[in-house]
């Protein structure tokens, strides 16, 4: 797609029907990827380095799979890529964001190209997404943020000052004073690539730390930047011993911001470290975070009960549930409780869960055993606890893969560990509120989860749907009326929530780039005084 200044369109998301050209090519970057073992490197300027030593990448849905083997680094490579940014940050820096946006648009269009199937499949092996998941992740919000962030970042170097008669007022849009660390997640492929590309866009170079639960997407990423000529050393690539390189990292005096998602409790870690050591740092750093959710969907007693159940079912059990926006707590009106769980009993019922190189799944694996270990807890607590009661699913079997059947729990208690802890997983628990209780509900629905990412309310009462949007407006940073309360798209839902889900700099608007620059106010006096005395003086 050219870029002419005018914001963009949305990347097309592909369908990958039967038969279909895209399906073809997917099929055989499949196939390849899954057979040939891939060594994962360092990325440290222009060189690609093994590191100390290696681990084995498998994939979660098949997890005897050997897929590659990715470098670990050392605590001199990550010294090495600290000081490769710093070199580069002289000339990038400088480099005019029409030149740096030429790049950004280039990725944009080959990953739109030749790069997608390679970042789709390897989304898919790696993280046990399905196709259409990792089309609408890898592909094309990836793609978006790619093409949206230059014309908001093109716009915000146009913001005009008021410059009277006989001055020149300007603003510098500066990179900040030293380098950027960010900080990736694995269950967003698109997140990867945006955490570092958006600080380098605004002219900071970048040492980006992937998921180690993530290398093989983290890899084509780099290789397409590289593809679209992006300057060596502008993003390092360094992977290994989270805490550790986090340790090293931040204790770099020109340390200048964190562009980070993840876990809440690894972001307050890293804000502690920060403020430990703030007073050897050259400025104040930069924290940006989107972190954990435990996110709700409100029905109302004028609900639309198949609207309702579709969105429950997609927004809690899309990519297993390991989405920081997904559905994980459901409030119910007496009045709907039977019909609903009937209807979504029957629709959890046709799920199928598998490889996800079968098309006809709509669930794959988790991510590791880790997670399999943490979310089969949580379904053996719904078992145990009379007050709960499992409606459909609680099962999991790690036998080949790491795979939890989509679970529905309905609880007595809507301040329950199941309605208040994220679990990050496909299980969600419903509770019932009488129908004449819905503001009381409301305010149980507010006050139950320390998280505000993401939400819904259903309704066709439109004095209900306003009565719930003010009694839950701090509750989500996203808030969706008759929706599912996933599958934000950048431009129009910029992304991110407040209280313990992050800083709310939403991802995906002009909002997120400025926190990455430092801005310069200039002024130029074309006809100075040359009289030190004030009128009033005389």
């Amino acid at each position: 797609m050219a870029h002419n200044g005018d914001t963009p369109l949305n990347e097309p998301v592909l369908a990958y029907a039967p038969d279909s050209a895209e399906r073809a090519t997917l099929e055989l970057e499949l196939a390849r990827q899954t057979t040939a073992e891939c060594e994962v490197p360092l990325w440290l300027g222009g060189s690609r380095k093994k590191g100390g030593s290696s681990v084995e990448i498998r994939a979660p849905h098949q997890h005897t799979q050997i897929l590659g083997h990715a470098a670990q680094a050392t605590s001199k490579d990550v010294e090495r890529a600290i000081l490769i940014a710093l070199e580069a940050r002289q000339t990038w820096g400088k480099m005019p964001l029409l030149e740096r946006a030429q790049i950004f648009l280039k990725a944009a269009d080959l990953l739109s190209g030749p790069f997608r199937a390679r970042i789709n499949a390897a989304t898919m092996l790696g993280q046990s997404k399905t196709v259409y998941q990792a089309e609408i992740d890898a592909a094309a919000e990836l793609i978006d943020f790619f093409r949206f962030n230059v014309a908001f970042a093109e716009k915000l170097e146009e913001s005009a000052l008021i410059s009277p008669e006989g001055t020149r007022n300007w603003l510098e849009m500066r990179p900040l004073d030293g380098f950027v660390y960010a900080v990736s997640p694995f269950n967003f492929t698109s997140i990867a690539g945006n955490l570092p590309c958006a600080p380098a866009l605004m002219g900071n170079t970048v040492v980006w730390k992937p998921s180690g639960l993530a290398p093989l997407s983290a890899q084509v990423i780099m290789e397409l930047l590289q593809a679209a000529g992006l300057p060596d050393g502008v993003i390092n690539l360094i992977q290994g011993d989270p805490a550790a390189i986090s340790t090293q990292v931040l204790a770099s005096p020109s340390f200048a911001g964190l562009h980070f998602t993840g876990g809440t409790s690894v972001f307050q870690a890293l804000w502690k470290q920060v403020a430990i050591n703030l007073d050897r740092y050259v400025g104040f750093p930069r924290m940006v975070g989107e972190t954990g959710g435990k996110d709700f969907i409100f029905a109302h007693p004028s609900a639309e009960l198949e609207s309702l159940a579709v969105a429950i079912v997609r927004g809690a059990f899309e990519y297993q549930g390991q989405k920081c926006s997904a559905a994980s707590r459901i409030y119910v009106p007496k009045s709907l409780e039977l019909p609903l769980k009937q209807r979504l009993v029957e629709l959890i019922s046709e799920i199928r869960v598998g490889d996800v190189r079968d098309f006809k799944n709509f669930m794959g694996a988790v991510i590791g055993k880790s997670a399999f270990d943490r979310i089969s807890e949580y379904q053996r607590l719904a078992a145990g606890d009379p007050s709960c009661q499992i409606l459909a699913g609680g099962g999991a079997d790690a036998s080949i893969g790491y795979f939890v059947q989509p679970t529905l729990v309905q609880t007595q208690d809507p301040r329950h560990r199941l309605m208040s802890e994220e679990i990050f997983g496909p299980v969600a628990t419903l509770f019932v509120y009488a129908d004449d209780r819905f503001e009381q509900a409301l305010e149980i629905c507010d006050q139950t989860s320390p998280y505000a990412l993401t939400g819904a309310i259903f309704a066709q009462d439109r004095a209900a749907v306003a009565q719930a949007s003010a009694a839950l407006r701090f509750s989500a940073g996203n808030f969706y009326i008759n929706d599912k309360p996933t599958g934000a798209v950048v431009g129009q839902q910029p992304f991110g929530g407040a209280r313990r889900s992050g800083t709310n700099d939403k991802a995906g608007s002009a909002l997120n780039l400025l926190r990455w620059v430092s801005p310069r106010a200039i002024k130029e006096n074309f006809n100075p005084p040359r009289d030190w005395r004030y009128p009033f003086m005389g």
